[in-house]
């Protein structure tokens, strides 16, 4: 392959001014294989447009760049770096505008620096037609950089192009396809006013699930700028839209946030707005969505306080225990083991343990099984004693149900909280059960004893 010319050669051999050779050695650094040698010379561009002058520094020096730096992230960050600071090393503002043509990746960082230097007239002509190209550039690095540099070029361009031009242009970044560059958009909404904020809040209403994705990981923290009155006017309605939506994503950067709002305009109002579409959600048609809702319930419980769950949702998660659908009930067994393990011991002993176990008596027998599943997953968080004093007996009196299904269950469940139970217990209360049922007339009641009896540690 032919080896292109460049500066380097044209700088020394033009005028044969030996002054120059460092110039030259140091240009030849900037297309070095090595990143460490290229971002060494570019620290040094300023010396190299010194020393050529703002003639050349413009004629060859830039058109260079442009040429030759179009690879590594790091060695263009550095170069856009130097570039924001070359203006009146390209001849001072009236020849501005020769930077711009330099690299795509600098263009951002030099249209920030240049627009502060021209005349509002001129940034719709010299700037605009750059950062509009950026916003829409093929790498994504580039548009990251558009959103990255949001807050810095809105006060450069003014009020006016920011509006006209910037918002628009943000609102697709905010839709990019790239995650990186919606979460650097999405995290500049946080700093704005109000009335540059509302046409990105707006966007929670599109139905790209990427925008609502992005935005709904910081748009809880928003509360704490916008204050109260607005939050409930403008902020709310989102919320309560984005809890319903179908991406789990979304429903989770809600729930996992609302402590922010929480702060701002405390939990009787949040509750008053926020409970009416968690019960909407948790007695939804579609089971899936019920489910949904349990899964984040111990998160919800957690940003939102004891005192508020046994107060508004305790009653919730008790209803789910004894839903039609299998799924439903398993989840929400599991919910209150999460809830024991946020809340502590001695809160499920005075809430969830005697409802649980007030299930045992209930005529359907799914619902007396979905008590001892409780007590297989409440067993080892709530300990010895609550295990052994207020479970145990139930599960032992279960023994005697009519129904197989529920008494080959107690076996299983004496199996499991076995462990957590003394060996005075294991012996004398235990161990005559699970005798008793080893001999019980259905196959899988034998069964499950037995295997019960060879598991634990039973003299």
């Amino acid at each position: 392959e032919e080896k292109r010319a460049g500066p380097a050669s044209t700088l020394y051999c033009a005028d044969g001014d030996d002054s120059l050779y460092p110039i030259a050695v140091l240009i030849d650094e900037l297309r070095n294989e090595d990143v460490q040698l290229r971002l060494n010379s570019i620290k040094k561009l300023s010396t190299i447009a010194l020393a050529l002058g703002v003639e050349r520094t413009r004629t060859e020096l830039l058109p260079f760049l442009t040429d030759t730096i179009y690879d590594e992230d790091e060695v263009l960050l550095a170069l856009a770096e130097q570039l924001g600071n070359f203006t009146m090393l390209v001849g001072g503002p009236e020849y501005v505008h020769c930077l711009l043509d330099s690299v795509r990746l600098l263009a951002v960082e030099a249209c920030v620096s240049i627009a502060t230097l021209l005349p509002q007239e001129d940034l719709e002509t010299l700037v605009m037609p750059t950062l509009r190209q950026a916003a829409e550039d093929k790498s994504w690095r580039v548009r990251y950089m558009v959103a990255d540099k949001f807050s810095e070029l809105q006060k450069a361009v003014g009020p006016e192009i920011t509006k006209n031009d910037l918002v628009p242009a943000f609102q697709n970044l905010l839709k990019d396809c790239e995650a990186e560059v919606r979460a650097a958009a999405a995290n500049k909404v946080k700093g704005k006013r109000l009335n540059i904020m509302l046409p990105f809040i707006r966007l929670i209403q599109y139905t790209n699930q990427h925008v609502k994705s992005a935005l709904a990981s910081v748009i809880m923290g928003l509360s704490t700028i916008l204050g109260k009155d607005n939050t409930i006017e403008h902020l709310l309605p989102l919320f309560l839209a984005q809890l319903k939506d179908e991406c789990p994503e979304v429903r989770l950067n809600i729930i996992s946030n609302l402590d922010c709002v929480n702060e701002v305009i405390g939990i009787r109002q949040l509750s008053q707005s926020l409970l009416p579409a968690i019960v909407e959600l948790a007695e939804d048609a579609k089971w899936r969505v019920r489910l949904a809702i349990i899964e984040y319930m111990p998160l919800l419980a957690g940003q939102l306080g004891v005192e508020f769950f046994d107060e508004k949702l305790n009653t919730l998660c008790m209803a789910w225990l004894i839903d039609h659908v299998y799924a439903i009930r398993e989840a929400a067994t599991c919910n209150l083991m999460k809830l024991v393990e946020k809340f502590g011991a001695e809160w499920a002993q005075n809430t969830i343990v005697p409802k649980v176990l007030g299930m045992a008596n209930d005529p359907n027998y799914l619902h007396r099984m979905t008590t001892l599943f409780c007590i297989n997953a409440l067993s080892e968080a709530c300990g010895q004693e609550i295990t052994t004093k207020q479970m145990l007996p139930v599960v032992l009196k279960m023994s005697n149900d009519q129904v197989a299904n529920v008494r080959f269950n107690v076996a299983k469940s004496l199996q499991k909280i076995g462990p957590v139970l003394d060996n005075n217990a294991l012996q004398t209360e235990v161990k005559p059960v699970l005798e008793k049922l080893a001999s019980d007339q259905d196959m899988d009641v034998k069964y499950f004893a037995q295997e019960a009896i060879s598991v634990l540690p039973l003299a």
